[in-house]
């Protein structure tokens, strides 16, 4: 498994060859979970020059905020937090309650979606870590993806199970989030995430409850056709 990861990791730094060949202007970002850590690993093996943004909508697990920091000394990199542009008491509804509890959707926009289009903006290439055994959705996506801003999506570990990314943090010997041992298998901002219980899907302990299992980067921030 090991040697066949190798060869896919390859694969990836020809991508990327290619892409900077062309003078493309590349950039990632990284949730800090512990599969996050995957793309991040590898990407330290291409260049320390791609930047890593975080979005830091002031809502995260303040063990997830630690791990971020944990990690960039880890690999050596530096990490760039991303805010919101509106401030949290601009974020709320007509009661005066905080957005997440009325409209989570909105919430997510102005906290996500809105900061990265400015990332977008000033750059070509968005390498991204999705794949496509997290969530329905994710399974219709390509590769390569049309992004606004005349810029490009790069999924390369779409196609990655779950087993082959904990092979490569076992392999690499990359330190875990915290919250992983807690029963925590897709982590996001603390109001809106819960442990995951056998039955369901990774990615449904996001917004538990609610007909929701996307923030809006990976559904919003793909160029319509």
């Amino acid at each position: 498994m090991v040697d066949f990861i190798a060869v896919e990791v390859q694969e990836i730094y020809t991508k990327l060859d290619q892409y900077t060949a062309k003078g493309l202007k590349l950039f990632t970002s990284s949730s800090f979970q512990t599969h996050s850590m995957v793309l991040l690993h590898i990407l330290r093996g291409y260049s320390q020059k791609v930047p890593v943004y975080f979005l830091n909508t002031g809502y995260h697990f303040s063990e997830t905020i630690a791990y971020k920091d944990a990690m960039a000394q880890w690999l050596g990199i530096e990490v760039h937090d991303i805010y919101p542009a509106t401030p949290k008491s601009m974020q709320k509804d007509v009661q005066g309650k905080l957005l997440f509890t009325s409209d989570p959707d909105f919430c997510c926009y102005l906290n996500k979606t809105q900061p990265m289009e400015a990332i977008l903006q000033s750059h070509d290439v968005w390498i991204n870590g999705i794949r496509k055994d997290q969530n329905p959705f994710r399974q219709g996506l390509q590769e390569e993806e049309a992004a606004p801003y005349n810029s490009l999506r790069f999924h390369p570990m779409l196609n990655w199970p779950a087993k082959k990314v904990y092979d490569y943090v076992k392999a690499h010997d990359i330190p875990r989030n915290p919250l992983d041992a807690a029963g925590y298998t897709s982590i996001g901002c603390e109001p809106c995430t819960r442990r995951r219980h056998p039955d369901i899907d990774e990615r449904e302990a996001r917004w538990y409850g609610l007909n929701k299992a996307e923030c809006g980067l990976h559904t919003d921030l793909i160029k319509k056709t």
